[in-house]
């Protein structure tokens, strides 16, 4: 039996969660033997959406698809992106005429694989089109073109949400993973149908942290309920995600496990000495 190894990543929080996936891609395909990997990457930039050149840095590092979710148009430039790069996607409900796409087919050496993702429409704006509707019919059509190996993301608030999607797409996707809340749930399965599923992949973000935000300004907000910004946290990263291993000919989930892997902060560099008068 033939197998492919996915590597998903959840959603990449600020410049500190970028650097560590980055520096961490190379590391993921070496020791788990990945064969393909997906990451989040809507909070990239400073923490609210992504730019083309984070998108392209996630890119050369080894990713080979780039998701986003409800943040995907903070950063202006990133709409005359989409149509230039369709490994970046966008949530594929979104009306038609929209920039980007919302799935994506890509050759690897162990055959097709087809990349949905849907956001979806409880708690969470903007409210777009239903994203059941959407992925059904997108992975339907994916299957009729050949495309086996199958991953569909939905960036969505609730759980109840997202293990519906991963019920309805059983035994027609490979792999249904929640994102967006960016804690990781602990409920990896495998589907009656074939279907591996994970209601959240979690964050790649600073651990020490509020969802990835300095954790005094989150906490004097809730306190005082007055508005202040919400600057991305520093200190060690945790890698938040899954890897799972999809069986080529069939397109059935063979195996899926949480990652959670820590990296550690880079040390300073030594602050130059100070001249001393005499």
């Amino acid at each position: 039996m033939s197998s492919l190894r996915i590597l998903f990543l959840g959603d990449v929080v600020g410049e500190p969660g970028r650097k560590a996936v980055i520096a961490q891609l190379p590391r993921f395909r070496e020791e788990e033997g990945v064969d393909f990997i997906i990451v989040n990457g809507e909070n990239a930039a400073g923490g609210r959406g992504i730019t083309p050149r984070i998108t392209i840095d996630l890119l050369r590092a080894g990713a080979a698809v780039v998701t986003t979710g409800d943040h995907v148009w903070d950063q202006p430039e990133i709409v005359d992106y989409f149509p230039t790069e369709p490994r970046l996607l966008r949530p594929l409900n979104y009306p038609e005429g929209t920039p980007g796409g919302g799935s994506v087919v890509l050759e690897t050496a162990k055959g097709k694989v087809g990349v949905v993702q849907v956001q979806g429409r409880s708690f969470i704006q903007p409210p777009l089109e239903n994203p059941f509707l959407a992925a059904e019919a997108e992975v339907e059509r994916l299957r009729a073109d050949g495309v086996n190996i199958i991953v569909c993301e939905i960036h969505a608030e609730t759980t109840s949400e997202k293990i519906a999607m991963g019920r309805l797409l059983d035994g027609k996707a490979s792999f249904v993973v929640g994102t967006h809340t960016h804690v990781q749930t602990a409920d990896e399965r495998i589907f009656p149908g074939g279907t591996g599923f994970l209601t959240d992949a979690g964050m790649c973000g600073p651990e020490d942290s509020v969802l990835g935000r300095s954790v005094e300004s989150v906490v004097w907000r809730f306190r005082t309920g007055l508005p202040t910004r919400f600057p991305v946290a520093k200190g060690p990263v945790r890698l938040c995600g899954a890897i799972v291993d999809v069986d080529t000919e069939t397109g059935k989930c063979i195996s899926v496990r949480r990652v959670s892997h820590l990296v550690e902060a880079e040390a300073p560099e030594p602050a130059a000495a100070t001249p001393q008068t005499l």
